[in-house]
């Protein structure tokens, strides 16, 4: 693998694949909650609209450019970033590369595009409200960080979507989309120096100037996002009245951020334990497997720059919840004052550390996993060292994170009923 920083501040980093398949990404550090000022959705608007046009294509045009090759382009928004990424013969990488350069540099978001984009994503806002499970963890999201950035909706509301213009949303990637704030990562069967003097050529052709150029304070590792402060862990526990067949609830809290690795692997492999995806997970084994009481039910992290999120989250017939909350908080209580045994902790490190190899062993996973590591760090962060935090996690490092986040006095649940 080789990764640098080219002369106007974009970080790149290329890796050597033995696949047919080449892929590519550009990632951008910007996501919902770097929307101050503008109105709320538009990160993910401007994802969904940057593909309707540049100075030198049409939206059709570029549609069916990739496809026509046999290949994919997509995109996604987070809380923290937008993503732009390609999937093509090694062959046409070069092509799916300018693409991406191009779309992310001259976008030109003509109004009737834009008028049209806003039904699709009003209504992907009101599929989601009709999906309780995705529409409490949302909610849940929204109370936990209220007052801060990261309480936003990433796809905005059907009222602030409809208020966005083009002339926003070119304002909007002039402001966010500057290339000390971009990472363009690359996995392809393809010589890792010709992939660098390539990536090169694009930065100087598509960001021509230097690192002083449109570079911001933030753009430092670790990464600051401002002066919001996160709020403090104000527990709430509310129960809504939605008329559903099924009970939904989420159980969570704060969590560590991105930055704190001790803490953060310790809570990776602690949500891992206890509901991770893995038929043996302590919440999966007990509510599904030996009762029948739900039908999924798992606890996932969420890690930002600043903070992060542990959620459990579940699904069930009413009559079942009452049940399922009080085997939820027993089962905490014991990860809280039981110590695990050290055939249990090994077995867990390697089931992770196994979960952990076979996702990354996909080249889209690694092409996109280099590029957020790329944002969050400049840098790649190598496996080995992953792997050697992992299994310096002791059983009191697990006691003392299942203490802290799930401390009673801070935690909070939404209920939906």
């Amino acid at each position: 693998m080789i990764s640098g920083k080219a002369d106007c501040g974009l970080h790149y980093a290329v890796k050597k694949s033995g696949s047919a398949v080449g892929y590519c990404a550009l990632s951008v550090r910007c996501g919902t909650r770097d929307e101050a000022g503008y109105h709320n959705g538009i990160a993910h608007f401007t994802e969904h609209t940057i593909f309707k046009g540049t100075e030198h294509r049409s939206a059709s045009v570029i549609n069916g450019y990739l496809d026509r090759l046999g290949g994919e382009l997509n995109a996604f928004t987070t809380k923290e970033e937008i993503v732009f990424h390609a999937t093509v013969l090694k062959e046409d990488l070069p092509k799916a590369a300018s693409l991406l350069f191009e779309l992310v540099t001259c976008p030109t978001f003509p109004e009737h595009e834009v008028n049209t984009e806003k039904g699709v994503v009003i209504d992907e806002i009101h599929s989601y409200k009709d999906t309780p499970s995705e529409d409490i963890y949302d909610k849940f999201e929204e109370m936990l960080f209220d007052g801060h950035p990261l309480s936003g909706q990433i796809l905005g509301t059907a009222a602030s979507v409809k208020k966005i213009t083009s002339e926003e949303l070119l304002k909007f990637v002039r402001e966010k989309f500057v290339p000390c704030r971009m990472a363009f990562t690359v996995v392809a069967d393809i010589d890792e120096k010709k992939m660098e003097r390539d990536a090169l050529k694009l930065a100087a052709k598509y960001f021509p100037g230097t690192i002083a150029q449109g570079c911001l304070p933030e753009c430092t590792y670790p990464c600051s996002r401002g002066n919001h402060a996160i709020p403090a862990a104000i527990p709430f526990d509310l129960t809504l009245s939605k008329r559903n067949h099924q009970a939904n609830c989420v159980i969570g809290g704060l969590a560590p951020s991105l930055y704190q690795e001790r803490e953060r692997l310790a809570t990776v492999l602690l949500c891992n334990i206890l509901g991770g995806p893995a038929t043996n997970s302590i919440l999966n084994s007990i509510l599904r497997e030996k009762n029948g009481w739900v039908y999924g039910v798992e606890c996932g992290y969420t890690q930002f720059s600043d903070t992060g999120m542990v959620a459990i989250s579940l699904g069930c017939d009413k009559h079942n919840l009452d049940k399922c909350l009080i085997a939820i908080d027993k089962e905490i209580q014991k990860l809280q004052t039981v110590r695990f045994s050290d055939r249990k902790l090994k077995a867990a490190k390697k089931q992770m550390l196994g979960q952990l190899a076979i996702s990354g062993d996909n080249g889209e996973t690694q092409c996109l996993s280099m590029g957020k590591s790329l944002l969050a760090y400049g840098k790649i962060t190598g496996g080995k060292e992953t792997k050697a935090l992992i299994e310096a996690i002791t059983s009191e490092d697990l006691m003392e994170m299942a203490q802290k986040i799930f401390d009673k006095g801070i935690l909070s649940r939404l209920i939906y009923i």
